[in-house]
């Protein structure tokens, strides 16, 4: 779903994709019974590297995917992106019992994600990636550790500001380095596959 988000400041539109993640019914218990509401959890993104997550309960479902949806867009951060599509390096991120492993993957690999995680990558603008929930499988608690992750994510840029370098030298290195872990995935494979050929032959 996409809706149109007004800024006040400037008196334009920005347009924003809205993922609901979860609806849950929820009793609040008073005198003479209990009193039932909903509780959404929704993620907001522009697709171009800003996302958000917002959860709020009312006693209608649409009444507490709206309010979700308008505490989500208050609390959009900004994520660095590698060309505009994947993360710049692996994370790890952490929230309670959730852990969430996310890696960069090259062009064409897709969003390889589950449920709610795969809803912040399609709303921050992600199109090649590779996730995986090691954790709890709380909704809330999965969406909360990739952020923590994205939130921790760096670029060559402010690598490079930090150390005093330049960005070229920040990035001839990590080429260097994805190059040599490539060359000793191959060689571990073929010692694997002699190995193994070793024993048939024996």
């Amino acid at each position: 779903m996409r809706y149109n988000k007004e800024n006040k400041g400037k008196g334009d539109e920005d347009e924003l994709i809205e993922k609901l993640v979860s609806i849950n019914r929820v009793a609040k218990v008073v005198k003479g019974g209990r009193r039932f509401g909903f509780a959404a959890l929704v993620v907001v993104g522009d697709g171009q590297g800003r996302v958000g997550i917002g959860s709020n309960k009312a006693r209608e479902v649409p009444e507490a995917i709206r309010k979700a949806s308008a505490h989500a867009r208050k609390k959009l951060l900004r994520i660095p992106l590698r060309e505009g599509r994947t993360l710049h390096h692996d994370i790890l991120g952490k929230f309670g019992r959730g852990i969430v492993l996310m890696r960069s993957a090259p062009p064409g690999t897709g969003i390889i994600a589950g449920g709610p995680v795969r809803a912040v990558f399609e709303a921050l603008g992600v199109s090649d990636v590779v996730a995986k929930s090691i954790g709890s499988s709380n909704p809330h608690n999965m969406i909360k550790a990739a952020l923590d992750g994205l939130q921790r994510s760096s670029s060559p840029r402010r690598i490079a500001q930090r150390r005093g370098k330049k960005v070229a030298e920040i990035v001839r290195d990590r080429n260097l380095i994805q190059s040599k872990a490539s060359v000793d995935a191959a060689d571990e494979a073929e010692g694997t596959s002699e190995t193994s050929g070793l024993e048939n032959q024996e």
